[in-house]
Order: C-alpha cells, then structure tokens, then sequence
C-alpha cells in the first residue's frame, strides 16, 4: 500500500511542475502593469499595458485547466501501458463525468440545494470545465475520476474479446466501461459534493481562526511526511484545492496579486489564509544552516570533498526549491535530525506569519523573487525585510541545533563517516583505473544510465512498476534482494538510493524525466526480446 501511495505522490509531479512557469509569467505581468512600479507606460489603455495583458492570458493557461491537467498527467505517471492512450481515455471519461453532473443539476438541482441558473463562480459552487457547466469538485475531483479512469485502463486495456466485436477492444472498451461507471459516480457527486461544499467553507474559517497553530500543524505534517510520499495529501488540498480558500492559494494568489500589490494594508490582513503556503521558506532559509553544520561537524580531512557535495544541492534546494537530495542525504543516516528539521521549518514559518508574512511561498528563491518580493515590493517590502530578518535568524538557529545534536549523538552525517576509501597505497594502474570508472560514469548518456538503472534493480523481470517525481525514478521491484547495492548505483550515475522494502527511489536529480522515458524504452525493448 505504501509504495502505491508513493507512485501516486510521483505521478503528482508531472502538472505541478508545470505551475511554476507560468506562475512566473502572471506575476511579471503584475508588476510591469503596475503603474506605481514602473510609472504612467503602465497605465490601462498603453500599448505597453495591452501586450503585457495578451501575455498575462496566456499565462492564466494552466491555472483556468488545473482540473485537466491533472486528469491528463495522473495517467502518464501511473498508467502501466500505454500510457498515452490511458490520458486520452482519462480525459474523456472525466469530461463525461462532468456532462453527466451538468444534466443532473439542470433537471434535479433545486432537490440538493443547489441553483443551477446561477453563473459559475463565486459562492455558487459551479464552475466552467472545459465549456462544461458542472459542480466545482476542483482537482480532488479530477484526481479521483483520473484515478478510476486509471483502474479502468489497467485491468481492461489487454482484455481481448471474439473477433467480431473487435472494434470495441483498447481504448474503446475502457472508455465506454467508464460511461457506465461514472452514471452513478456523477449522481452520488451531485447528491454529496454541495454538502461536501457547505463542510469546506466552515472548515475555511476553522482554519484561519486557529491562526498559529494550523499554520504551525501545516507545515510540520508537509515536511514530516516526506519520506513516505504521504506530504502530497497534506499539501494538495490547500496549495490547489479548497481547503482553505477556494481555489486554493496558488490560484487565489495569482488572482490577488495586482489588488494586493496595489494595497497599503497589510499582506496578512489581505491574505490570512498566506500562511498556509510558506514551506518553501525553510528551502531558502533552512538548508543552508543544515549544510553549514554538517561542513562544522565533517573531518578536516573530508570538508573539501563535503563542499563539493552541499553547494549544489544548497544551490538546487535554494534557487528551484528541490530538496529531495539534499534531504535524503541525512533522513536515512540520522532520521531524528529529519523530524527536527520539519519542526523548526514549522517553527519558522509559524513566526513569519506572527509578524505579518504571508505569500506564495512554496518553491525556491527564483519563485519567491517573482511571485512575491518583486511585484509586492513597492507597498510591502517592510513585510520582505522581516521574512529576510528571521528568515537568517532561523539560519543560525538551524545551525546551531544540527551541529549540537550531531556532535552529541555521533551521527555519521556527510565527512564524518570513516574513511573506506583512498586508504593504502596503489599503483599507477589502480590510479587510472578509478579515474576511467569515474569517466565512464560521468560521461553515461541518459540511455546509459537507464540501461544500468534497469539491470541495477534486477532486470525487466523484476520490475512491477514505474514512476517518477521531481528528482527521484521510483520503482516497485517483485524482488529487493535482487537490487544492486548504492555503491554500484552511484557508479551507474544515481546519486544515491532509498530502500523501502520493495519500494526503491533512485536519486537521479533534475535529468529524471528524460532518464524516466529512457527507462521505460530499456524495459518495453527488454519485453519485446523475451517473447
């Protein structure tokens, strides 16, 4: 069950990661049409104001269709087979899913409380999907027909029928299984989802009244869930869906963001809710007061080789707000220090919020830069300067707490383990030899790499399933003892690798997608030649 929640959380990679760039755009656009940034060129009605309002539009792209996407990317991340046929099939099922809400509505609405002649949006608890006038079940509910429509496709897809009924094989045989299944499955969403409604808007205000604390609960759960996949479960219903506002904060903020940068109110009184997406604060203002303790800690003799490892993934985690290689350097040497590092983030951001800092904080510096310094610096950079302050307050505190805690239980953190390696005398030859092994690995194509990936895990026989995330290829093997060690996987180019019983993640970096398509080439050749 744990490695399925983990392949799920993957699979949820593939559209986040596609927020980010225009998440970027939309705020450049905020600031550049903001005449008290860049003066009168910005006013309504300028050719400068018209062509940055025509790339703003094209910005709102992902945000208006987060829905789709995310029905669309599911598939590619768990489908088992043909994974572009299963996005074409999620797709039309969940379309249908949201015809047959739309018809149900418009003939029994008034019977669940709802008024279908309302306009979409706003309180009325509808929204336009793809042209679709239909209940806004937001991406809980696209993930969940995606997640049937999945099902669907890996037990039905291969099911083969007599000769004459042929035509209704594959794709059509999974599609038209899920026009009956989603019937009953719109009926009982039309009949649940506007009580469902009325819950979330009480929980809303739950949640902003307990203030503190449940930004604290929030942000510790995210980062101490991590390592079991389970962090995208707590993150998914604020970040994107109505948890806390509608929406979510991303999509709330984007919104927001010309009225709140216009305002000389407060940011925490324009946008309570702010706090409950400031995790990536501890990327920026955290990590580099854990690296700096682990090079304090490290033997003389290892720091320059302990250097050479923390500046790129400091740089990595900062910048692009990806930690995973960073994190799981020290989660599976010293877990303790893990569960430390989700309270003082919590701790962290609990304080920001106390002093008024609130955001879309959730990536690295680049993102933050973009999306909240810049286009809110005019009216509220007093607001930056204090996240900066503690921010670098907490940077020593981090510091300090790692250093003492891994000098007092011994924790074996990077350049503090004992020297295996480079100890005895060796020839010339030895010499050449490691330095043509190290080659070797460095100059592996990503072809290569999956190649040994594949034999590293046992062979394509070994393999029940494949997926990837940010930075890590994760795979479900039928037999771990048949894994090759991590020594031989960093050989292969991995930069290290978590065992979880037959769950195993690759640590491949920000090259996973193209080493994941690889991957999944290398196996179905594989395939193919066995049979």
């Amino acid at each position: 069950m744990m490695a399925k929640l983990q392949r799920f959380g993957g699979a949820m990679f593939a559209p986040v990661l596609l927020f980010i760039f225009p998440g970027i755009v939309v705020a450049l656009a905020t600031v550049f049409t903001n005449p008290d940034i860049v003066g009168s060129i910005a006013k309504e009605g300028t050719m400068w104001s018209n062509i940055w309002a025509v790339i703003e539009t094209g910005g709102w792209t992902v945000f208006n269709h987060m829905e789709v996407l995310f029905v669309i990317g599911l598939p590619l991340g768990l489908a088992k087979h043909a994974r572009g046929r299963a996005a074409m099939e999620s797709f039309v099922i969940y379309l249908t899913f949201n015809y047959f809400i739309s018809a149900v509505l418009a003939i029994f609405g008034s019977n669940f409380g709802v008024d279908f002649n309302q306009e979409a949006g706003g309180q009325s608890g509808m929204k336009l999907i793809a042209g679709i006038k239909t209940l806004d079940t937001g991406v809980l509910g696209a993930i969940l027909v995606s997640a049937l429509a999945i099902w669907l496709h890996n037990r039905y897809f291969d099911k083969s029928l007599p000769e004459f009924l042929g035509i209704f094989q594959g794709s059509a045989m999974v599609v038209m299984i899920g026009f009956f299944v989603m019937l009953p499955v719109a009926f009982a969403t039309s009949v649940v989802w506007p009580i469902v409604q009325q819950g979330i808007m009480s929980l809303q205000t739950l949640m902003v009244k307990s203030g503190n604390f449940g930004v604290f609960s929030y942000i510790f759960l995210e980062k101490a869930l991590l390592p079991t996949g389970l962090h995208h479960f707590i993150y998914t219903p604020f970040q994107y869906g109505p948890a806390v506002v509608e929406g979510g904060t991303t999509l709330y903020w984007i919104e927001h963001m010309q009225e709140f940068a216009r305002s000389s109110a407060s940011l925490k009184s324009l946008f309570p809710e702010g706090g409950f997406a400031m995790q990536g604060i501890s990327n920026l203002f955290g990590i580099p007061g854990i690296a700096m303790a682990f090079y304090a800690t490290s033997k003389p003799e290892n720091r320059k080789k302990v250097l050479a490892l923390l500046i790129p993934g400091v740089l990595t985690a900062v910048f692009a707000g990806i930690t995973e290689p960073f994190d799981y350097t020290f989660l599976f040497i010293a877990p303790a220090l893990f569960f430390v590092h989700a309270f003082l983030a919590a701790t962290m951001a609990t304080t920001m919020y106390i002093f008024g800092v609130v955001g879309d904080m959730q990536g690295g510096l680049i993102e933050m830069i973009a999306k909240n310094w810049f286009p809110m610096g005019a009216n509220h950079w007093q607001t930056y300067l204090i996240q900066v302050v503690i921010g670098l307050f907490f940077t020593g505190i981090y510091f300090v707490v790692f250093r003492y805690l891994i000098l007092k239980f011994d924790f074996k953190t990077p350049g503090r383990e004992l020297a295996t390696e480079d100890v005895g005398l060796y020839t010339k030859a030895d010499f050449k030899a490691k330095k043509q092994r190290q080659q070797s690995s460095n100059d592996l194509s990503n072809r290569g790499k999956a190649i040994n990936f594949l034999e590293g895990l046992g062979g394509y026989q070994n393999i029940e399933a494949v997926t990837n995330c940010a930075s890590r290829l994760r795979v479900t093997v039928r037999d771990d003892s048949l894994v090759a060690s991590d020594e031989q996987f960093k050989n292969f180019g991995a930069h290290g690798v978590v065992r979880n019983g037959l769950a195993i993640q690759v640590i491949v970096g920000l090259s996973v997608e193209q080493i994941r398509e690889e991957f999944d080439k290398a196996l179905k050749e594989a395939l193919e030649l066995d049979c």
